[in-house]
This record gives structure tokens, C-alpha cells and sequence, in this order.
């Protein structure tokens, strides 16, 4: 009786939008994967701004400027998506709930936090210059939902998946990794908040961040191991999971950021609690961390690599998926830089600015890509609303 009762509900709802049916049915099936768009473009521009072989002068000011725009773009599409999930839950709250029993749509809720980071970030980085003290109130305050996100995903997805889904071991991919992964992206945007607060504020901002890196990264290495084994013993997923093989770069590149960003926030944050020793050691520890994890990543995006190639012979069917090339690529270029800067060597650097032009091109084609498959409605899709979904919903009662 109830859930005819939600069904006529939602009926009624959507009967009552005064939007046209298209629309009406965009937002029907709208998720929370299209959030990794933000992911990906957030990404760019903040690689884009630190691009190392910039000339001084009217070429760096037009590759900033470019950045900028494609942060101030990432804000817009940020809102949308908003908007239209929200018009969901509000619209079609009984279709929209079952994504938790969903075994993969779920994993896609950690993408909201971690393209909301990219925004935190772009508010420090492009936003203080024009707009001073306010641009750092709005990124302090956005982190701290930022944080609320993250942790939540990272707590109630994985609880989810203990007590509801449905999963194996050959079913695994690494989109298992996105919703613990938001708090160590969390953690990266704290350590880049904190060296612009006053030491006394930016000390507790820095704690708390290592918390959010140790909540993150030590479960998704344990997972990455899983995969590993999943690799060996079920052969690659099916193609139209090509992208998910870049994930696994995620994770990594973004410890590796984190530790480098803590590590050179740490000494003015810690002598200002009076622990300055333990500043340094932060400090070398992320150096040598981040050297550690960087090298760990370049095996994985070998790997991720000579699969693409693998599923190109093949065909690779495109899909809001392919956004995984994107986010994943760009917290490890942020990583090459942040470790180019750290050690002075060059031939980072160089690597680095490959990594952001390969960046760049891997954006284009998906953008694009994307934005023709939005116009035709082809890429609005809810795998939740499913039957063999709605049955294993209807039978745990909801969440």
C-alpha cells in the first residue's frame, strides 16, 4: 500500500512540472555520475593554471585567464546538476531512492563532493586575487560541507554495500573506489585552505586533514589490491566499463597530492601549536610519501594505458563513463607539479606538462562528446530504475 501510495505520488508530481516531457524525463533520469563532469573540468583548470612552461607575461595571463573561465564554467555546470538531482528527489523521490540499492549507480555519490573540491580549489586559487577575504570565507565554508559529503559517502555507501547490494568479485570494477575517495580530495583542499588562514586556524584545518587523508587512503589501497586480484583471476571488464581502468589512478595521485600539500602546510601550522618538530617531519614525510605514491601511480597508469589500447582494438562504446580519463589524470598531473616544485627537478616538470596537454585533449574529446549526447537525450540514463532493481529495493523496504 505504500509504495502504490509513492507511486501515485511521484505520478502526480510529474504530471504537475510545467516543464515539457523531454525535460521532465532528463530529470527522471538524471544521476550522480554527470557530476564527474565537474570532476574532470574542475581538474583542468587547476592544471591548466599550473601549466610549468608558461611564458611570463601575456602567454601566462591568457593560460590563467583561460583556466579561470573554465573554472567559473565548472561553477555553472556544478549548479545545473544540483538543480536537476534535486528535481529528482523532489519530483520522483520513490525512483530516485532506489539508487541505494544499486550496485553501481550508488559508487557515483562520491563524485558530488569530490567536483564540489574542485570549486573549493578554484575559489583559492582564482577567486582571492579579484575578491579578496570573501573568496576565502566562501571556500572555508564550502569545505566544511565539502568534508560533511565526503565522510558521509565514504561511511554510508561502503555500509550499503555490506547490508543491501548485491555484489562479487567478478562484478568488481574500481568505481568502487569513488565514494571513499572523496575525503582524501577533501584533504588536499585543506591543506591548500590552510596556507591561507592564520596559522592558529590553519593548524586544527591540517589535522583534521590528515584524519581525512587516513579515513580515504589506506582503505582504497586495500582495495586496489582486491582489484589487483580481480584482474588476475576474471580478465578485464566488459567494454563498456573501459574508462573504469583509470580510477585506480585516482586514489593515488590525490594521496600523493594530499601528503605534499600537508607536508608543505604542516611547519607553519604546527610551530604555531608549538609542535615545530613535528612539522618538519610532516613535511619530509610528504616528500618522501609523495615521491613513493607517484612512482605507485605510474605502474597503475601503465597499466591503465595498455588497457585502453587493449579496448580500442575492440570498440569502446562512449558513456558518461569516460569521464574517468579525465579527474583520475588530473590529480596525478597536480601531483607531478606539486612534486616538480618540491624537488626543483626538471624532468618532472617536463612530465607534468605532458600530462596537462594530454589532459587537455582527453577533455575536449569527452566534453564534446558529452555535450551531443546530452542535446539527444542518449546519455540520460538510470540503471536504478531498472526491474531487477526496483525488486531488490521493494524487498529490503526502502532505505
Amino acid at each position: 500500500m505504500a509504495q502504490t501510495n509513492a507511486l501515485t505520488l511521484e505520478t502526480l508530481a510529474a504530471s504537475s512540472l510545467s516543464a515539457p516531457p523531454r525535460l521532465r524525463e532528463m530529470v527522471r533520469r538524471f544521476t550522480p555520475n554527470w557530476f564527474a563532469a565537474t570532476m574532470g573540468t574542475g581538474g583542468l583548470a587547476l592544471a591548466l593554471n599550473q601549466f610549468p612552461f608558461a611564458a611570463p607575461g601575456l602567454e601566462s595571463k591568457l593560460l590563467h585567464e583561460a583556466a579561470q573561465g573554465l573554472w567559473l564554467f565548472n561553477i555553472g555546470l556544478f549548479c545545473l546538476f544540483s538543480a536537476l538531482y534535486a528535481a529528482r528527489w523532489i519530483f520522483f523521490f520513490h525512483g530516485a531512492r532506489r539508487i541505494f540499492a544499486h550496485p553501481a549507480a550508488s559508487m557515483f555519490f562520491g563524485c558530488i563532493p569530490m567536483g564540489l573540491a574542485t570549486i573549493v580549489n578554484g575559489f583559492l586559487v582564482f577567486g582571492i586575487p579579484p575578491w579578496g577575504a570573501r573568496a576565502l570565507v566562501v571556500a572555508n565554508a564550502l569545505w566544511q560541507v565539502d568534508v560533511a559529503m565526503s565522510l558521509a559517502s565514504g561511511l554510508i555507501i561502503p555500509f550499503l554495500m555490506f547490508t543491501r547490494q548485491d555484489h562479487s568479485l567478478p562484478k568488481m570494477t574500481a568505481i568502487w573506489l569513488l565514494p571513499v575517495v572523496a575525503a582524501e580530495v577533501a584533504a588536499a583542499s585543506g591543506a591548500l585552505l590552510a596556507a591561507h588562514l592564520p596559522a592558529s586556524e590553519a593548524f586544527a584545518i591540517v589535522v583534521v586533514s590528515y584524519g581525512l587523508w587516513g579515513f580515504s587512503v589506506p582503505l582504497a589501497m586495500s582495495l586496489l589490491v582486491i582489484l589487483l586480484l580481480r584482474l588476475a583471476l576474471h580478465k578485464l571488464p566488459e567494454r563498456d566499463m573501459a574508462a573504469s581502468g583509470w580510477l585506480a589512478l585516482g586514489p593515488i595521485g590525490t594521496g600523493a597530492l594530499g601528503l605534499l600539500l600537508l607536508g608543505a602546510a604542516a611547519p607553519r601550522a604546527f610551530a604555531a601549536a608549538g609542535l615545530s618538530g613535528a612539522g618538519d617531519v610532516a613535511y619530509g614525510c610528504g616528500l618522501l610519501g609523495g615521491a613513493a605514491l607517484w612512482g605507485y601511480g605510474l605502474w597503475w597508469l601503465t597499466l591503465a594505458l595498455s588497457k585502453t589500447a587493449f579496448y580500442m582494438r575492440r570498440g569502446m562504446p562512449f558513456n558518461m563513463g569516460w569521464w574517468g580519463f579525465t579527474f583520475p589524470l588530473a590529480v596525478y598531473t597536480l601531483a607531478t607539479l606539486a612534486l616538480a616544485n618540491a624537488t626543483h627537478l626538471a624532468s618532472l616538470s617536463v612530465i607534468g606538462a605532458v600530462f596537462v596537454l594530454c589532459l587537455a585533449a582527453f577533455w575536449l574529446i569527452v566534453a564534446a562528446r558529452t555535450a551531443l549526447g546530452a542535446w539527444s537525450g542518449a546519455l540520460f540514463v538510470s540503471p536504478c530504475l531498472a526491474p531487477a532493481t526496483r525488486r531488490a529495493f521493494d524487498a529490503g523496504d526502502g532505505i
